[in-house]
């Protein structure tokens, strides 16, 4: 009995000796596991600015206000003390101030305010907790491109959803220990901290894109289209400067999209820094607080997506460029060609016709551009031939990516050898069957202004690291596309579009301007054929015409009236100045009584002149 009794000690000796000295780590780790809460630590949000780092998205701290009903006595007179200052009614507050829980959320970032005052209260069982919330100082300036945040703290559309791996950083983590019933205990906690995320620097510059979006406004109301899209490039970088996207707020409705809610304010034009407060009220909705001041006038809001880029059209006349650049190139047509333009073209079961009627007459090659007339152009196709048509539409972008990489983005419709019919050598000239983004056309504008090469645009301009520190963006990839002497042709005929063609209400005091007008029908999403009275007007160009620094594109959906000419070209006029003046671009021109004095912006409505010549489908 004794030896058995010493070696049941010994085994017992042992075996503590095993738990204490070498197994006390995994004891310990049981134990603390079941005491233990991992709380996630969430990382500070990365900006988003504009090109001179102006705030367009930022996450800040709020202070939420909780509550331990639990080690609260006198819940309603807690109730009546928070209720004046959450404005939150006391009978809602005292219902959550007797849960039997430990922690109930009474109200998610308050104002600083607001959360000083409670601060100084110390009210036993209330107590504030940080909390992270994205805002956005300019209102819904440019937010199809910036893009909004979800409740979960995730980007949901625009660049917040794109570059949601370079915004959103890392979580970090810490341990909080508590005993059985919830008590907090004392212990060196382990935690891991947050990496905040990358900052981003865009190439919008957020004055211009401010102008942008009110010209654009403007007519939207004055000519009762449904929505509109107006983009501003910089003819060497490709950095886009404006990237306005906007729709008529019944069109919005009808679409089911929500209406922006708040208060309007109306922003000063001209305005060269643009601010606007945060919202002072309490959001417990979701992650985006968006400041109440809509910059935008009644009737307009911002559309739900990047239009330039998710959304194609017909492009029209504007499309005309295509066959002009590929027919200078192969010699079919000098400026000074003559053709013979008949009343109508017969082709196939169609019949081609001119906006304005007219008999047979002589036209050469520049006036066909300046007049839009259709059936010259179709027979300047004719000389083209259909490969080397198509094989220009590509070499300028059309049917490919833009390189942008935004959400949703469409490279287009564009019918290859194999889709062509008998009437598509009439067609495709003049921007029908072919379905482009407003983006897509500006680039190949942009490829004339910047001497024939093409330049990829570019939405981010920089990186924003934690310390401040900048490193800018790659520079965009260029190629030529055109060559320098087909390119210089191109532009005198372009700049003869704005001064004596379909485009004079492009024009700016002080500086040349080239570029083309278009008018387009919009298919019928029912059947073959297009809406009747249903257009797309549109002017694309750039400035100064010789010495181009600046590329701009106009899109109006179901304009009245609708030749782009008459509703885009001013709203071109418009912003492009703006533009000019504030990048400091020297004039190049005397000053004249441009047509851009009828602009958008200085009376609000465009109508055309009695003689005027017009281009359409």
């Amino acid at each position: 009995m004794r030896l058995l009794l010493v070696a049941v000690f010994g085994v017992m000796t042992l075996r503590l000796i095993q738990v204490q000295e070498f197994g006390n780590q995994h004891y310990a780790a049981l134990s603390r596991a079941q005491l233990t809460q991992a709380v996630s630590v969430p990382p500070v949000r990365g900006g988003i600015y504009d090109r001179n780092g102006e705030v367009l998205a930022e996450t800040v701290s709020r202070q939420t206000v909780v509550a331990d009903p639990q080690i609260i006595t006198k819940p309603a007179a807690v109730a009546a003390a928070l209720s004046p200052l959450l404005g939150i009614p006391t009978d809602t507050l005292r219902s959550k101030l007797t849960q039997p829980s430990g922690f109930v959320y009474l109200a998610h970032r308050v104002p600083d305010a607001v959360a000083t005052t409670i601060a100084k209260m110390n009210l036993n069982g209330i107590n504030l907790v940080p909390e992270s919330q994205r805002v956005v100082p300019v209102g819904r300036l440019a937010q199809p491109v910036v893009g909004t945040v979800g409740w979960d703290g995730n980007g949901t559309s625009g660049m917040e959803y794109q570059l949601q791996s370079l915004l959103a950083g890392k979580a970090g983590t810490t341990d909080i220990l508590r005993s059985p019933d919830g008590v907090a205990l004392p212990s060196g906690n382990r935690s891991t901290p947050a990496t905040p995320g990358t900052g981003v620097e865009l190439t919008l510059d957020e004055s211009v894109q401010y102008v942008t979006e009110q010209a654009l406004a403007a007519e939207i109301i004055a000519s009762h289209a449904t929505g509109g899209t107006a983009v501003i490039m910089d003819v060497k970088s490709g950095d886009v400067l404006a990237m306005a996207n906007l729709t008529s707020a019944s069109a919005a409705s009808a679409a089911g999209a929500p209406a922006p809610s708040g208060p309007t304010s109306a922003k000063p034009s001209g305005a060269a820094t643009l601010t606007a407060k945060v919202a002072a009220a309490p959001d417990t909705s979701g992650a985006t607080l968006v400041a109440q001041s809509d910059t935008l006038p009644s009737g307009v809001v911002e559309a739900p997506s990047n239009s330039a880029l998710t959304q194609v059209y017909e492009p029209g006349s504007v499309f005309k460029l295509v066959t002009f650049s590929a027919a200078l190139a192969d010699g079919v047509i000098t400026p000074a060609s003559t053709l013979s333009v008949p009343a109508a073209l017969p082709m196939g079961k169609y019949t081609f016709h001119d906006a304005e009627q007219h008999g047979t007459v002589a036209m050469t090659a520049t006036q066909i551009l300046a007049q839009s007339s259709n059936i010259g152009t179709i027979e300047v196709a004719q000389g083209l031939g259909e490969t080397r048509l198509l094989n220009q539409i590509s070499n300028l972008g059309f049917g490919k990516p833009t390189g942008l990489g935004v959400p949703g983005e469409s490279q287009g419709l564009v019918p290859g050898a194999r889709q062509w019919t008998g009437t598509s050598i009439g067609s495709t000239p003049i921007g029908q069957d072919d379905a482009v983004t407003a983006q897509q056309v500006l680039d190949a504008y942009n490829s004339v202004a910047n001497g024939g090469v093409f330049v990829s645009p570019r939405l981010i301009r920089a990186t924003v690291g934690t310390g401040g520190a900048v490193a800018p963006a790659a520079p965009s990839a260029s190629h030529r596309v055109i060559d320098p002497a087909t390119n210089s042709v191109l532009t005198n005929m372009l700049e003869s579009v704005v001064s004596t063609g379909t485009g004079t209400s492009a024009g700016i005091d002080g500086y040349t301007v080239a570029g083309k007008t278009g008018t387009a029908q919009i298919p019928s999403p029912d059947h073959l054929g297009y809406i009747p009275g249903a257009y797309i007007g549109s002017f694309a160009g750039f400035a100064p015409a010789q010495h181009p620094v600046l590329s701009a594109i106009v899109v109006l959906d179901r304009p009245t009236p609708i030749y782009g000419g008459a509703v885009a070209a001013p709203v071109f006029s418009t912003i492009m100045a703006y533009a000019l003046h504030h990048f400091g671009i020297p004039t190049t021109a005397a000053a004249t009584t441009a047509a851009s004095t009828t602009a958008v912006g200085g009376t609000g409505s465009v109508t055309v002149p009695a003689g005027a010549v017009t281009e359409g489908p």
